[in-house]
Order: C-alpha cells, then structure tokens, then sequence
C-alpha cells in the first residue's frame, strides 16, 4: 500500500472555514491514521516531505519514501517505482484523507487495474495495478477520467469500483456533515459548527 501524505499543518486549508488550525491538523492525521489500518499486515509506504510526517509514518510501522520538490504526481510514479524495486508485484494507491476506508486488500486483484473514484466521480481516491503496468499519476481536478484513460491504453484488465466509503473524502466543509461521515467523526470534533454537537 502506498499513501501520499504531505504536511498535516498544512493540510485541508480549503476547511479553513469550519475548522481551526489544530482542528485541521488533528484531523488529517486522524484520518491518516484509518487509512494506514486499513492496510491490515500488508507492507505501507508512505510518500512525504515532511520531517513530522515521516516520523509519525515510522511510529506507525510503515516504511518511508522521502519525495521532495517534486509535485504530487512525480512524487507518487518515483515512490511506485521504489515499490516495484523492493519485490512487490501489485500495489495499491490510496490518499490519506479517507473517513472511513474500508480493507484495501479487497481492491487488488491479479493482472488487474481497479479504480475507485471519488463520490462526485471527478477525482481518484484510490488505485491499485500490478507494478508492471503501472498507471501514470494525473492527481488533480479531473484526475479520475484521465487515470481511467491511460488505464484503458495499458492492455491490461480494468475495473472500476464505486465504493460508497472508500468514495468518502473530506475536502470541502460540506463533506463533514455527509451522514456517513458524521457516523464516524472524532468526538472532539463533534461541537464545530458543521457538525453540531447532538447535545445541543
């Protein structure tokens, strides 16, 4: 499993709104933290240029791939390269803002490209492909046509998996009201004003 994080004091600034600071940083990491579990007993890399996030990757047995100055979609395509060297046949691709991801196994699939898009089917929050056909990253607004795109041209089998929980991201305020996510959300964030508290 591979998890680009960048900083968590930099994270979520488009939750800036509803969230303080430390709220913001509290929370990717509480959501990294998930996505890490969810990778059962199966190795974890996680790709980072941050001296915090490394650290906190490491206490969490997960092995570093320090990537840096080099932009999210190099930084991901180098990362499954150094995967691919260390013997792994298959990895699987998925961001570190997941609410509630589900066991990432259940996506890999021999000789196979799986593709999970976000639940508005605009971006891609999750990819998992052989590592002898890799699927080029193209991260950005959009980014599920364009994977899925080069994932036709590769000559390999392809699906595509609408998952409701994997499709969860937490990008926007809004997305802290959507009621699966609620379910789930730390109780010290249960009194921002986006998810009022059930006892007032």
């Amino acid at each position: 499993m591979l998890v680009p994080i960048k900083g968590f004091s930099a994270a979520k600034q488009r939750l800036e709104p509803a969230l303080s600071a430390d709220q913001r940083e509290r929370l990717a990491r509480w959501t990294a933290e998930r996505v890490l579990a969810a990778g059962g007993e199966h190795p974890v890399y996680v790709v980072c240029d941050d001296e915090n996030v490394a650290a906190w990757a490491r206490e969490h047995g997960a092995t570093v791939l320090w990537e840096i100055d080099q932009g999210l979609n190099a930084a991901v395509d180098h990362a499954v390269r150094c995967v691919a060297a260390a013997g792994h046949d298959h990895v699987v691709v998925v961001h570190g803002d997941l609410p509630r991801p589900t066991r990432l196994d259940a996506f890999v699939s021999a000789r196979t490209i799986t593709l999970v898009p976000d639940r508005h089917a605009d971006g891609t929050n999750l990819m998992s492909f052989p590592t002898a056909n890799p699927v080029r990253s193209a991260y950005g607004p959009g980014s599920f046509r364009r994977h899925l795109a080069t994932a036709m041209s590769i000559g390999t089998a392809v699906r595509v998996i609408s998952d409701p929980l994997i499709a969860l991201d937490i990008d926007q305020p809004g997305d802290l009201d959507h009621p699966l996510v609620k379910e789930v959300l730390p109780t010290w964030l249960r009194t921002n004003l986006v998810n009022p508290s059930p006892m007032r």
